[in-house]
C-alpha cells in the first residue's frame, strides 16, 4: 500500500505537508488508564490555554481556516477537526474515551494544536490519496449506515474503494474507523512546511514513540511534501 497525495493539492496548497505513523500488530482491545491520563491531561491544558481567546483567531487555527477557504469550503460551517476538537473542549466540554489508539492519537492532536486522523488499515482498499473528488465516490459518515453525495472537486481523503475523509481534515467516515479490533492504523498529520512542518514532525514522532511504548506495536514514519509526494507503507 502507498500513501500519494496528488499534483493537484499541491497547485491549491502548495506548502501542503504530511506527517505519518503507521502502527502495526497493536492490542486495541483495551482503555489504558496512562492513555486515558494523557488524554485529560491534554483536554485540561487546551481549555486553560483557550479560556481566553476566541478559537478561530488561535495562531495555530487560522492556516487551516485559511486553506479552507481557498479549497472553497466555509470554515465557520465546516470546521478543521483540530478547530472542532478544541472548540468542544473551550465551551467546556470533553473528548469521550474512544479506544486506544484514537484516544493517544487525540492527546497528541490537542498537545500540538494539529489534525490527526485514524485509519484502519485493514479496512483500506488499495492506496490511500489525498486528492480532488470527482463527485462519484461514495462516503458513509461516521455512525452511520447509509452513503452521502461527495461533490466534485472536494479535497478528500480516499482509497480505491470510497472517500475516508470528506472536506480534507474535515470528517471521517465510517468505512475505516479504528475500532477495539483494529490492529494496523494509518495516522496522518496534515501541516504546512512555511508555518508548522516542524510542529508536524515532532507531533509524528512523539506519536510513533507512545504507540510503540503504550500499545506494543511495530511502528514506522514518514513525511510527505510537494518534493516527495509518496511513500510506499511498511
Amino acid at each position: 500500500m502507498r500513501f500519494v497525495v496528488f499534483p493537484e493539492v499541491f497547485e491549491l496548497l502548495p506548502t501542503a505537508c504530511f506527517g505519518v505513523v503507521v502502527a502495526r500488530g497493536l492490542d486495541n482491545s483495551g482503555t489504558g488508564n496512562e492513555i486515558g491520563r494523557l488524554l485529560e491531561e491534554r483536554m485540561e491544558e487546551t481549555r486553560q490555554r483557550f479560556a481566553r481567546g476566541r478559537v478561530k483567531e488561535d495562531p495555530c487555527i487560522l492556516p487551516y481556516r485559511e486553506a479552507f477557504t481557498r479549497l472553497g469550503i466555509n470554515p465557520n460551517k465546516f470546521m478543521s477537526s483540530i478547530e472542532a476538537m478544541v472548540t468542544r473542549i473551550a465551551k467546556g466540554g470533553t473528548i469521550p474515551r474512544i479506544n486506544d489508539a484514537v484516544d493517544l492519537a487525540n492527546a497528541v492532536s490537542l498537545k500540538h494544536v494539529l489534525p490527526m486522523g485514524a485509519h484502519d488499515l485493514s479496512r483500506l482498499k488499495g492506496d490511500i490519496c489525498v486528492r480532488l473528488a470527482s463527485g462519484h465516490e461514495r462516503f458513509v459518515p461516521l455512525g452511520q449506515a447509509e452513503p452521502e453525495p461527495v461533490e466534485p472537486g472536494e479535497m478528500v481523503y480516499a482509497d480505491d474503494d470510497e472517500v475516508r475523509t470528506r472536506r480534507w481534515i474535515w470528517r471521517q467516515g465510517d468505512g475505516a474507523k479504528v475500532t477495539r479490533d483494529s490492529s494496523h492504523v494509518f495516522f496522518p498529520v496534515d501541516g504546512f512546511t512555511d508555518f508548522n512542518k516542524a510542529t508536524v514532525l515532532s507531533a509524528r514522532d512523539e506519536l510513533a514513540e507512545l504507540a510503540e511504548k503504550l500499545l506494543g506495536c511495530r511502528v514506522s514514519s514518514y513525511y510527505l511534501d510537494r518534493e516527495q509526494p509518496s511513500a510506499i507503507l511498511i
